[in-house]
């Protein structure tokens, strides 16, 4: 036997791919999911995750593995690490990034816990990516699909993560593993990938954060650059740097989100593309996977990411002396928004992340 494994089984597809690999390599399996929402048999659970149907798609595949399965109450530790925070950052005028937090804090973290507990040799999920080790050190790499490849939100994984962790699918593309899933006679061979975060399913975030936090968020002005009114916004929080759709303003000509002024509950936009760039970028919270914390002044060249559906441009990165990490780009990047994260790699290589400041 190749070892113990406990498999995060959302009941999508590639979780379920991911158990029947390892259970076929010979490992002896769990599966389990995490309860981290109430369920509502209203949402289209076709486009989020962590439904009532989900669960039911893990545990008929577990099932049908003939493994066991558990579902793991995490509705508390989700509340306190990743929706409190999601409706804190949205409130200081940034954009958050919930799946990477409840990567870090859930999967990695919680559920991790909850493996060793079980006395379990690893702990497996179904992302995108690989992990190889060179020498002593760990590293995280890009999934062989650079289509779903999902390295981007896998950016804050410690040394200690990547050795328990296993990502069987890095190898794969997502049509092989839809064949897979088919020829096992899976239920969810044909699912659709998740679209909504699965606590604002519909994507009404504004409704969310006012209903959850009990703040309301009124209309304020939309300027251009000089202060002239354009017009009345819907609540500050419904816009983010770089937006174009959906701001109603009515005007020959398209214009942008530029900034957020929450001091004077004001958005600013600009028709000028080049008001969006920016040359560089401050991170904090920074997590370095390719080398131990190096040292003040320390420079590297990367590719950088300032999100997940973003391509990579040339930079270099460099560590300031309060800790924060420089990162200065070859070219100006469009719309770099606070809150969101930018990952540096080396060719196929994470070398680390953190997150806008």
């Amino acid at each position: 036997m190749a070892g113990k494994a406990l498999i995060a089984m959302s009941g999508g597809v590639d979780s379920s791919v991911a158990a029947y690999l390892m259970k076929s390599q010979g490992y002896s399996c769990i599966g389990a999911t995490m309860k981290l929402v109430e369920n509502d048999n209203s949402i289209e659970s076709s486009r989020t995750c962590c439904s009532l149907e989900d669960t039911q798609a893990a545990r008929s595949v577990a099932d049908r593995l003939d493994i066991s399965f558990y579902v793991f109450n995490f509705k508390e530790e989700f509340e306190q690490c990743v929706i409190d925070k999601f409706v804190r950052v949205y409130q200081e005028g940034a954009t958050p990034s919930p799946c990477i937090d409840c990567n870090r804090y859930l999967k990695f973290e919680k559920f991790l816990h909850r493996s060793r507990e079980l006395e379990c040799d690893f702990m497996v999920t179904g992302h995108y990516g690989r992990i190889e080790r060179v020498g002593q050190r760990y590293l995280l790499k890009k999934g062989k699909d650079a289509a779903k490849d999902q390295s981007y939100f896998l950016y804050t994984m410690t040394q200690e993560q990547l050795a328990q962790i296993r990502f069987p699918l890095g190898e794969y593309n997502k049509e092989q593993i839809r064949k897979i899933a088919a020829a096992q006679g899976f239920v969810n061979a044909d699912k659709r990938d998740s679209q909504d975060i699965c606590f604002v399913p519909g994507g009404d975030y504004t409704a969310f954060i006012e209903s959850y936090s009990g703040v309301t968020f009124p209309q304020g002005d939309f300027t251009d650059s000089g202060g002239k009114i354009l017009g009345k916004h819907r609540g500050i929080i419904r816009y983010t740097v770089g937006q174009r759709k959906g701001l109603n303003l009515g005007l020959p000509y398209p214009v942008y989100v530029q900034r957020k002024d929450l001091a004077t509950n004001t958005v600013v936009v600009t028709r000028d593309v080049s008001g969006l760039l920016s040359r560089e970028l401050f991170a904090e919270d920074f997590n370095w996977i390719a080398y131990d914390n190096p040292p003040v002044g320390f420079s590297v060249r990367v590719g950088a990411k300032i999100r997940s559906t973003a391509r990579e441009a040339a930079a270099a990165a460099s560590v300031c002396e309060d800790g924060r990490v420089r990162v200065v780009f070859d070219e100006p990047q469009k719309a770099i928004a606070a809150g969101q994260a930018v990952v540096l790699y080396d060719d196929d290589v994470v070398i680390g992340g953190g997150t806008i400041c």
